[in-house]
């Protein structure tokens, strides 16, 4: 997932993809601390995911509160 696939959703679906990835963020710690993860390399990009639709929505809302 990159940022300007991201730029194109509305944000309704950025909040959903927010929802989604923090989900799956608690699981991989869940599987982690229970030590069912099999790869560690997932929880370092989702947490970058998550950073990109943080960024996107705040974009979105800079430009709204710019117009």
């Amino acid at each position: 997932m990159n940022a300007q696939e991201l730029r194109n959703k509305s944000l309704d679906q950025l909040r959903e993809d927010l929802v989604a990835l923090k989900k799956e963020a608690f699981n991989l710690r869940f599987q982690q601390a229970t030590g069912q993860l099999e790869s560690t390399a997932r929880i370092k990009t989702v947490r970058r995911d998550v950073a990109r639709v943080k960024t996107v929505l705040n974009e979105k809302a800079a430009a709204a509160a710019a117009e």
